[in-house]
């Protein structure tokens, strides 16, 4: 996610459909702070990965069920949402490395958290024009019944919802290019074949738990009533060793403050295994950093920080992801290898974003080229996304010798 800092005339300039309306938010700004103050004076003090649930995909009130969160109108911006370029450069990474391994057939597309369904657009739409999209379909890993709309409204000629509760299939249609396209609320339900996995900013939203070293060693900071204002919250420090303290803290652990996404470790061991099994290939993009990380849970309100225990629901609550935490949780029953974590900016500039910039730009109406250029330079300069945001690639380990002698497309 990334807060916007330019001329509107700009930003409206970049896609044309930052104005999309959804369902409205609920009326009662406070009905998620409610049934935290609630829980909390039920139970106790309860952690920032429970709090980071509920204030996200709580059903009645949770930030993303409700709302359009994304581009001028919302929180944040994505770098799918700035140009087709981004997709482009991921859909050409797929097509390059799926060409290396024979193209097998039949294949589908999973994209975890898509958003807009703005991404999956630009993947389609490369796939098609390379003719890639025979015996292939398109698989959304999505909870908001408001995006998931947003996301059939962009891709499909028609789809539907699915009444029968017995189904792990909560919407289904037909794209554009004529492929099923299915919606599923977790990766376990998505049927097992060739996957092309993508998940650009989806592991930065999953619930964390954080640490602080103290003089009895490490503790948990939990999230406690603030007795001093009504529906309001306060950090505080676990007295005793709580459950996550015991089975996540690392004996070498050395920072004074650190977070640890138990639900990512599963998740990214889950795409392992698929990988290795069924075969495919993920690509993971999000802003984070190498095991270094210390104190970066905060929250976006309208494209500014926002204090994440000031009116929850109403604001994106995020983290920087662990990629050596992934990395070695994906690596270790062996099935796979990741390459990465890169730079945003170098990947994009080593799958040729340069080229294709220069060639739009070129074929682009004087109006396109201010947006154009914005966008190109948010995604790829050092200030920008371009450092900030990461990618890590993870392929079955059987290829191990066939990517020493052909390098993996946009990594060292």
């Amino acid at each position: 996610m990334f807060r916007i800092r330019r001329c509107t005339r700009i930003i409206k300039s970049l896609r044309s459909y930052y104005t999309v309306k959804s369902n409205e938010a609920p009326k009662d700004p406070h009905q998620v702070a409610k049934q935290i103050y609630s829980k909390i004076k039920a139970t106790g003090p309860i952690t920032v990965a429970e709090y980071m649930k509920e204030v996200l995909i709580n059903p009645l009130g949770g930030y993303y069920m409700h709302r359009d969160v994304f581009g001028e109108s919302g929180d944040f911006i994505t770098s799918p949402e700035l140009n087709q370029m981004f997709g482009e450069m991921i859909a050409i990474w797929f097509l390059n490395e799926w060409s290396k391994v024979g193209s097998p057939k039949p294949i589908q597309i999973v994209e975890l958290g898509p958003g807009r369904g703005t991404l999956s657009q630009d993947l389609l739409r490369v796939f098609d024009h390379f003719g890639a999209l025979q015996s292939a379909s398109l698989h959304l890993v999505e909870v908001s019944p408001v995006l998931s709309d947003m996301q059939a409204r962009r891709l499909c000629i028609q789809s539907d919802n699915i009444i029968d509760k017995k189904s792990v299939i909560h919407r289904q249609g037909i794209s554009h290019q004529g492929i099923p396209v299915k919606w599923y609320r977790q990766l376990e339900d998505v049927p097992n074949c060739f996957t092309l996995l993508v998940a650009h900013e989806f592991f930065d939203a999953l619930p964390i738990h954080k640490f602080q070293k103290t003089k009895d060693g490490y503790r948990e900071i939990l999230i406690d009533i603030d007795p001093c204002k009504e529906y309001s919250f306060r950090y505080i420090i676990a007295r005793e060793e709580t459950p996550s303290s015991k089975l996540y803290i690392r004996s070498n652990e050395t920072r004074e403050h650190f977070e640890i996404s138990p639900e990512s470790l599963v998740l990214i061991k889950k795409i392992a295994e698929r990988l290795e099994i069924d075969g495919g290939l993920a690509l993971i993009a999000d802003y984070g950093h190498n095991g270094s990380g210390t104190d970066t849970f905060r929250a976006f309100k309208k494209h500014k920080l926002h204090d994440p225990l000031v009116e929850p629901g109403t604001a994106d609550l995020t983290a920087d992801v662990d990629f050596e935490a992934l990395s070695k949780s994906a690596t270790e029953a062996g099935g796979v290898i990741t390459f990465g974590p890169t730079t945003q900016r170098d990947f994009l500039l080593k799958m040729g974003i340069e080229h294709r910039f220069k060639a739009l730009k070129q074929n682009a109406k004087p109006e396109q080229i201010d947006g154009l250029e914005f966008g190109y330079k948010m995604m790829t300069e050092s200030n920008q996304m371009g450092e900030r945001f990461k990618f890590l690639a993870l392929l079955p380990a059987v290829l191990e010798k066939l990517l020493k002698k052909y390098s993996v497309a946009g990594f060292h």
